[in-house]
């Protein structure tokens, strides 16, 4: 197999799909080192440069990943002393993007590829401008065009993301499930709402972490644990969140380890304080109107309005939506449901 100095594969990546990260793969196998340059005009809903870059930090950590806009390439520009050129929009013409590529690499950038990697039709006039812009060859090597192999597009996907959701590594796809969090005091009923509302949207649920590192410990637990029970729910949160559909629903989240925290400790780690700021499109505050019960891992009674009040005052301070939920779980359902259809 031939061996390339650095590779150079380019796109939107919006979003990044198996049918990118076939060609991703196909380069890495075929050079000291791979350029995955991405940019976009307008910027594709869901597809800022921020997720873009972190889609390829997480699925190619080995790249050299560089994902632009227009203030990124303007910061470039003024680094080196260089006129600012913006860029074209995703309609215009095939020479004008080759242009504009052949500049980004010549000037603001300063990477010099001497094979390119795509799918598309464009590859061979590219990489016979880029060849004329860089002063040597650049090989085209086509990976899959005719789409055997990933028979996908980035325009078919962000017209359903979740109905072609198989096409996205689920490290991507996560970025696009609305998660839903219930908060509360103990023995309000979350756990239950969780997984009525999972069972009820087809979908995947994330049990509490801290409840299972409680029975591990023997009902003893230290700082630490609390810590490592925020960073733990997070990465179940996430590992669930890429095979959920549309929605995830959380059992609790790190504020309410947060909250045991100061209750039991005293303490508000700064580590802990900031897995608490985690945002989600919908925050549900279960209401205590069940019976309590006591099932041996719980504080008495009265200590889940002490702990209501607290979500209360921690709730009025975010600016995310949130309901309280009360009544059955049935009526709970009615009323968490018409709030994520005020969401979409």
């Amino acid at each position: 197999m031939t061996r390339f100095r650095l590779g150079l594969v380019v796109g939107k990546f919006s979003p990044l799909h198996l049918g990118h990260e076939l060609v991703i793969a196909h380069a890495l196998a075929c050079c000291e080192q791979v350029l995955v340059l991405g940019y976009s005009e307008p910027v594709l809903a869901g597809c800022d440069r921020a997720r873009r870059e972190r889609w390829l930090q997480r699925r190619f950590p080995q790249v050299l990943n560089i994902q632009l806009d227009d203030e990124d390439v303007q910061r470039r520009c003024q680094a080196r002393g260089l006129p600012f050129q913006p860029m074209p929009g995703n309609a215009a013409a095939d020479a004008q993007q080759q242009a504009y590529l052949a500049w980004l690499l010549t000037a603001p950038l300063d990477l010099r590829p001497d094979a390119m990697f795509a799918s598309e039709a464009y590859l061979q006039p590219c990489a016979a401008v880029l060849s004329q812009a860089l002063g040597h060859a650049v090989a085209p090597v086509s990976v899959d065009p005719a789409r055997s192999a990933r028979p996908i597009s980035a325009t078919r996907i962000r017209a359903d993301v979740h109905a072609h959701r198989e096409w996205l590594h689920p490290q991507v796809y996560r970025d696009f499930v609305q998660r839903v969090v219930l908060l509360g005091g103990e023995s309000t009923g979350k756990t239950m709402l969780a997984q009525a509302l999972a069972e009820r949207h087809e979908t995947r649920w994330v049990p509490e972490y801290g409840r299972e590192r409680w029975l591990a410990c023997g009902g003893e637990l230290a700082l630490q644990d609390l810590l490592d029970i925020g960073r733990i729910q997070v990465e179940r949160e996430d590992e669930a969140a890429g095979h959920a559909n549309r929605l995830l629903f959380c059992d609790t989240s790190p504020l309410t380890t947060l909250g045991y925290a100061g209750w039991m400790f005293g303490a508000q780690p700064s580590a802990l304080q900031a897995l608490a700021g985690r945002r989600y499109a919908l925050t549900v505050l279960c209401e205590p109107d069940i019976a309590f019960e006591q099932d041996g891992t719980r504080q008495p009674a009265g200590f889940r309005l002490q702990q209501q009040a607290w979500y209360e005052a921690r709730l009025a301070e975010q600016s995310g939506p949130w309901l309280r939920a009360s009544g059955s779980v049935a009526q709970r359902l009615q009323q968490v449901d018409a709030a994520l259809a005020s969401l979409a």
